[in-house]
Protein backbone atom coordinates (compact mmCIF):
# COMPACT_ATOMS: atom_id res chain seq x y z
CA UNK A 1 0.00 0.00 0.00
CA UNK A 2 1.10 3.50 -0.95
CA UNK A 3 2.32 5.71 1.70
CA UNK A 4 -0.07 8.63 2.60
CA UNK A 5 1.38 11.79 2.63
CA UNK A 6 1.70 14.74 5.38
CA UNK A 7 1.45 18.07 3.33
CA UNK A 8 2.14 21.34 5.10
CA UNK A 9 0.97 24.15 3.99
CA UNK A 10 2.66 27.83 3.79
CA UNK A 11 -0.35 30.56 3.04
CA UNK A 12 1.86 33.63 1.93
CA UNK A 13 0.66 37.15 1.46
CA UNK A 14 3.43 40.15 1.13
CA UNK A 15 5.94 37.96 1.09
CA UNK A 16 4.70 36.68 4.51
CA UNK A 17 3.17 33.51 6.12
CA UNK A 18 -0.28 34.05 7.12
CA UNK A 19 -3.57 31.83 8.34
CA UNK A 20 -7.16 32.62 8.73
CA UNK A 21 -10.27 31.22 9.51
CA UNK A 22 -12.32 30.21 6.33
CA UNK A 23 -10.56 32.76 3.93
CA UNK A 24 -10.94 35.54 6.59
CA UNK A 25 -9.23 37.34 9.65
CA UNK A 26 -5.06 36.47 8.03
CA UNK A 27 -2.64 36.82 11.15
CA UNK A 28 0.95 36.61 9.94
CA UNK A 29 2.73 33.75 11.58
CA UNK A 30 6.47 33.95 10.62
CA UNK A 31 8.57 33.61 7.64
CA UNK A 32 8.41 31.47 4.81
CA UNK A 33 11.30 30.62 3.99
CA UNK A 34 12.47 29.74 7.35
CA UNK A 35 9.43 27.82 7.91
CA UNK A 36 9.63 25.85 5.32
CA UNK A 37 13.45 24.46 5.99
CA UNK A 38 12.24 23.93 9.54
CA UNK A 39 9.15 21.31 7.86
CA UNK A 40 11.39 20.03 6.17
CA UNK A 41 14.23 18.81 8.73
CA UNK A 42 10.89 18.00 11.07
CA UNK A 43 9.98 15.23 8.22
CA UNK A 44 7.28 16.52 6.20
CA UNK A 45 6.28 15.03 2.93
CA UNK A 46 5.71 17.89 1.13
CA UNK A 47 5.38 21.62 0.68
CA UNK A 48 2.43 24.01 -0.33
CA UNK A 49 3.33 27.35 -0.97
CA UNK A 50 0.43 29.37 -2.01
CA UNK A 51 0.11 33.10 -2.88
CA UNK A 52 -3.26 33.85 -1.87
CA UNK A 53 -3.96 36.92 -3.25
CA UNK A 54 -2.10 37.02 -6.45
CA UNK A 55 -5.39 36.07 -8.30
CA UNK A 56 -7.76 38.42 -6.52
CA UNK A 57 -5.12 41.31 -6.72
CA UNK A 58 -4.38 40.16 -10.44
CA UNK A 59 -0.80 40.44 -10.01
CA UNK A 60 2.35 37.43 -10.90
CA UNK A 61 3.07 34.73 -8.32
CA UNK A 62 6.51 35.95 -5.94
CA UNK A 63 9.06 33.94 -8.09
CA UNK A 64 11.75 35.33 -5.41
CA UNK A 65 10.12 33.78 -2.45
CA UNK A 66 9.78 30.86 -4.71
CA UNK A 67 13.34 30.73 -5.44
CA UNK A 68 14.40 31.05 -1.75
CA UNK A 69 12.06 28.24 -0.36
CA UNK A 70 12.73 26.17 -2.86
CA UNK A 71 16.69 26.38 -2.13
CA UNK A 72 15.53 25.04 1.23
CA UNK A 73 14.16 22.20 0.90
CA UNK A 74 14.55 18.30 -0.67
CA UNK A 75 10.97 17.67 -1.13
CA UNK A 76 8.35 17.95 -3.63
CA UNK A 77 7.05 21.47 -3.46
CA UNK A 78 3.91 22.63 -5.38
CA UNK A 79 3.58 26.41 -6.07
CA UNK A 80 0.19 27.87 -6.51
CA UNK A 81 -1.66 31.62 -6.76
CA UNK A 82 -1.59 33.66 -9.74
CA UNK A 83 -0.37 30.77 -12.18
CA UNK A 84 -2.57 31.96 -15.62
CA UNK A 85 -0.40 30.75 -18.40
CA UNK A 86 2.31 28.15 -19.21
CA UNK A 87 4.87 30.45 -19.01
CA UNK A 88 4.02 31.14 -15.17
CA UNK A 89 4.43 27.39 -15.17
CA UNK A 90 7.57 27.61 -16.32
CA UNK A 91 9.14 30.02 -14.26
CA UNK A 92 7.52 28.62 -11.10
CA UNK A 93 8.69 24.88 -12.26
CA UNK A 94 12.63 27.06 -12.95
CA UNK A 95 12.20 28.49 -9.87
CA UNK A 96 12.85 25.09 -7.86
CA UNK A 97 8.94 23.87 -7.31
CA UNK A 98 8.50 20.38 -8.90
CA UNK A 99 4.66 20.87 -9.34
CA UNK A 100 2.18 24.16 -10.19
CA UNK A 101 -1.28 24.47 -8.58
CA UNK A 102 -3.68 25.90 -11.02
CA UNK A 103 -7.06 27.15 -9.05
CA UNK A 104 -9.09 30.22 -10.52
CA UNK A 105 -7.03 30.39 -13.69
CA UNK A 106 -8.35 26.75 -14.43
CA UNK A 107 -12.03 27.69 -13.95
CA UNK A 108 -12.26 30.73 -16.43
CA UNK A 109 -9.95 28.87 -18.63
CA UNK A 110 -9.48 24.97 -18.54
CA UNK A 111 -7.84 24.39 -21.50
CA UNK A 112 -4.55 25.64 -18.94
CA UNK A 113 -4.76 22.11 -17.91
CA UNK A 114 -4.32 20.38 -20.97
CA UNK A 115 -1.61 22.62 -22.38
CA UNK A 116 0.45 22.04 -18.76
CA UNK A 117 -0.22 18.45 -18.75
CA UNK A 118 1.11 18.49 -22.66
CA UNK A 119 4.39 20.46 -21.40
CA UNK A 120 5.11 19.40 -18.55
CA UNK A 121 3.52 16.24 -17.76
CA UNK A 122 0.32 15.93 -15.78
CA UNK A 123 2.35 14.80 -12.56
CA UNK A 124 3.25 18.95 -12.70
CA UNK A 125 -0.51 19.85 -12.99
CA UNK A 126 -1.94 20.02 -9.64
CA UNK A 127 -5.78 21.28 -9.86
CA UNK A 128 -6.20 23.63 -6.92
CA UNK A 129 -10.37 23.66 -5.89
CA UNK A 130 -12.00 26.15 -3.11
CA UNK A 131 -15.21 24.64 -2.65
CA UNK A 132 -18.41 25.73 -0.49
CA UNK A 133 -21.41 23.54 0.50
CA UNK A 134 -24.42 24.59 -0.79
CA UNK A 135 -27.72 23.75 -1.08
CA UNK A 136 -28.31 21.53 -3.99
CA UNK A 137 -30.04 21.96 -7.13
CA UNK A 138 -30.09 21.35 -10.91
CA UNK A 139 -26.72 23.56 -11.57
CA UNK A 140 -25.07 22.01 -8.48
CA UNK A 141 -26.03 18.27 -7.71
CA UNK A 142 -23.72 17.46 -5.53
CA UNK A 143 -24.30 20.22 -3.43
CA UNK A 144 -20.75 21.21 -3.20
CA UNK A 145 -19.87 24.28 -5.11
CA UNK A 146 -16.82 25.59 -6.75
CA UNK A 147 -15.57 29.36 -5.74
CA UNK A 148 -12.71 31.17 -6.80
CA UNK A 149 -10.15 34.26 -6.21
CA UNK A 150 -9.67 33.12 -2.67
CA UNK A 151 -12.66 32.45 -1.90
CA UNK A 152 -14.70 35.77 -3.12
CA UNK A 153 -16.29 34.39 -6.39
CA UNK A 154 -18.74 31.57 -6.50
CA UNK A 155 -19.16 30.26 -9.72
CA UNK A 156 -22.14 27.70 -10.19
CA UNK A 157 -19.85 25.10 -10.77
CA UNK A 158 -20.60 21.87 -9.36
CA UNK A 159 -17.57 20.38 -7.97
CA UNK A 160 -17.86 16.43 -8.55
CA UNK A 161 -18.09 17.82 -12.18
CA UNK A 162 -15.39 19.96 -12.16
CA UNK A 163 -13.12 17.08 -10.91
CA UNK A 164 -13.58 14.92 -13.28
CA UNK A 165 -13.37 17.18 -15.94
CA UNK A 166 -9.80 18.25 -14.21
CA UNK A 167 -8.82 14.52 -14.21
CA UNK A 168 -10.09 14.21 -17.67
CA UNK A 169 -7.94 17.33 -18.85
CA UNK A 170 -5.13 16.19 -17.44
CA UNK A 171 -4.45 17.22 -13.69
CA UNK A 172 -2.09 14.63 -12.39
CA UNK A 173 -3.87 15.57 -9.04
CA UNK A 174 -6.65 17.69 -7.07
CA UNK A 175 -5.71 19.68 -3.63
CA UNK A 176 -9.31 19.94 -2.43
CA UNK A 177 -10.16 22.50 0.15
CA UNK A 178 -13.19 23.09 2.16
CA UNK A 179 -14.02 26.66 2.81
CA UNK A 180 -16.70 25.83 5.45
CA UNK A 181 -13.97 23.81 7.21
CA UNK A 182 -11.06 25.99 6.45
CA UNK A 183 -8.84 27.15 9.22
CA UNK A 184 -11.26 26.12 11.97
CA UNK A 185 -9.73 22.71 13.40
CA UNK A 186 -12.94 20.90 13.53
CA UNK A 187 -11.71 18.47 11.32
CA UNK A 188 -12.03 17.97 7.48
CA UNK A 189 -14.92 17.47 5.46
CA UNK A 190 -15.35 13.98 5.30
CA UNK A 191 -18.35 13.80 2.83
CA UNK A 192 -16.65 16.06 0.29
CA UNK A 193 -13.64 14.53 0.36
CA UNK A 194 -15.11 10.97 -0.16
CA UNK A 195 -17.39 11.68 -3.11
CA UNK A 196 -14.86 13.51 -4.72
CA UNK A 197 -11.96 10.41 -3.91
CA UNK A 198 -14.59 7.55 -5.27
CA UNK A 199 -15.14 9.78 -8.57
CA UNK A 200 -11.87 10.14 -9.73
CA UNK A 201 -8.72 8.10 -10.29
CA UNK A 202 -5.81 10.74 -9.34
CA UNK A 203 -4.60 11.87 -6.26
CA UNK A 204 -6.87 13.45 -4.21
CA UNK A 205 -5.30 15.53 -1.34
CA UNK A 206 -7.90 16.87 1.84
CA UNK A 207 -7.37 20.37 3.04
CA UNK A 208 -9.46 22.16 5.49
CA UNK A 209 -9.98 21.55 8.90
CA UNK A 210 -7.05 19.84 10.47
CA UNK A 211 -6.74 20.59 14.47
CA UNK A 212 -5.78 17.30 15.56
CA UNK A 213 -4.21 13.77 14.59
CA UNK A 214 -7.71 12.05 14.52
CA UNK A 215 -8.56 14.45 12.45
CA UNK A 216 -6.31 13.53 9.42
CA UNK A 217 -6.74 9.73 10.84
CA UNK A 218 -10.46 10.92 9.55
CA UNK A 219 -10.08 11.90 6.35
CA UNK A 220 -6.67 9.06 4.95
CA UNK A 221 -9.44 6.55 6.05
CA UNK A 222 -13.43 7.17 5.76
CA UNK A 223 -12.59 10.69 3.43
CA UNK A 224 -10.69 8.33 1.35
CA UNK A 225 -8.11 11.13 0.66
CA UNK A 226 -4.51 10.13 -0.41
CA UNK A 227 -2.96 12.79 1.12
CA UNK A 228 -3.60 15.27 3.80
CA UNK A 229 -2.71 18.89 4.01
CA UNK A 230 -1.90 20.59 7.67
CA UNK A 231 -1.22 24.58 8.48
CA UNK A 232 -2.82 25.33 11.80
CA UNK A 233 -2.39 22.47 13.87
CA UNK A 234 1.44 22.80 13.07
CA UNK A 235 2.21 26.45 12.48
CA UNK A 236 0.91 27.48 16.07
CA UNK A 237 2.83 24.50 17.57
CA UNK A 238 0.03 22.30 19.14
CA UNK A 239 1.01 19.42 17.02
CA UNK A 240 4.77 17.86 15.36
CA UNK A 241 5.11 16.42 12.55
CA UNK A 242 6.47 13.48 13.85
CA UNK A 243 3.43 13.37 16.80
CA UNK A 244 1.18 13.42 13.88
CA UNK A 245 2.93 10.44 11.45
CA UNK A 246 3.30 8.13 14.93
CA UNK A 247 -0.46 8.53 15.67
CA UNK A 248 -1.13 7.96 12.08
CA UNK A 249 1.12 5.11 12.06
CA UNK A 250 -0.41 3.47 15.57
CA UNK A 251 -3.69 3.57 13.89
CA UNK A 252 -2.07 1.19 11.24
CA UNK A 253 -1.91 4.14 8.61
CA UNK A 254 0.99 3.82 6.01
CA UNK A 255 3.11 6.50 6.48
CA UNK A 256 6.97 7.38 5.97
CA UNK A 257 7.82 7.55 9.79
CA UNK A 258 10.30 10.25 11.24
CA UNK A 259 13.13 9.04 13.49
Amino acid sequence: MLSKRLIICLDVRDGRTTKGIRFLDNVDVGDPVAMARQYYEEGCDELVFYDITASSDRRDIMIDVVRRVAAQIFIPFSVGGGIRTLDDMRAVLLAGAEKVSVNSAAVKNPKIIAAGARDFGSQCIVLGMDVKQVEAGAAIPSGYEVVINGGRTPMGLDALWWAQEGERLGAGEICLNSIDADGTQTGYELTLTRIISQAVSIPVIASGGAGTPEHLAQVLTAGQADAALIASMVHYGAYSIKDIKDYLHQRGIPVRLVW
